[in-house]
């Protein structure tokens, strides 16, 4: 048996052609080692110095000289619309969750919790299918991470305390290498 090819340098945001593509979801987008399957069948290691996070368009160098396109698959989303989308803006990016910021629209991930909570600040919600291309982190970071882990933050701004209504260590497997006020 032969060993697969591997990928060990990617381009971000080529134009043009590549020798094939693979077609990720948002999560599996972010990736450093994994063993993928390109749309025209053919199987390669990814093996990246760092996690990354692959973009629509960024192209996978095989160590043979292959290229593989990258393409964002459809996805279930929500299209979040409203007259003050603005608002529901800052509630999506509080409580961290990847978000797609379009003309007149944001698209996130499907979350029955953010849905009602949005529906609760008079956003329109309506369910739909398609590549999910969310902003990339500040200071220069190519994703933001959710903070949902089957509980619920408090977050009450009335006043400067951040505190979370649990008990047990906040490390959510993911450093960010700043401190974005949330003392975790």
């Amino acid at each position: 048996m032969s060993a697969l090819p591997v990928a060990r340098e990617l381009r971000l945001a080529v134009d043009g052609p590549a020798d094939d593509c693979v077609t990720l979801g948002y999560d599996a987008r972010f990736l450093r080692r994994k063993r993928l399957v390109s749309d025209g069948g053919l199987a390669f290691l990814v093996d990246l110095a760092k996690t990354t996070s692959l973009n629509e368009g960024d192209v996978l160098v095989l160590d043979e000289g292959l290229t593989v396109k990258i393409r964002a698959a459809d996805e279930p989303l929500y299209e979040v619309t409203g007259a003050d989308l603005v608002r529901i803006a800052w509630h999506v990016g509080n409580r961290h969750t990847p978000c797609q910021i379009d003309p007149g629209r944001l698209v996130i991930q499907r979350d029955h919790v953010i849905r009602d909570m949005l529906e609760r600040l008079g956003a329109e919600i309506v369910e739909i299918e398609e590549p999910f291309l969310p902003e990339g982190g500040a200071y220069g970071h190519g994703r933001t991470h959710s903070h949902s882990h089957g509980h619920d933050h408090s977050h009450d701004h009335g006043h400067h305390h951040h505190g979370h209504d649990h008990e047990h260590p906040h490390d959510h497997g993911h450093h960010h290498g700043y401190d974005h006020g949330h003392g975790h």
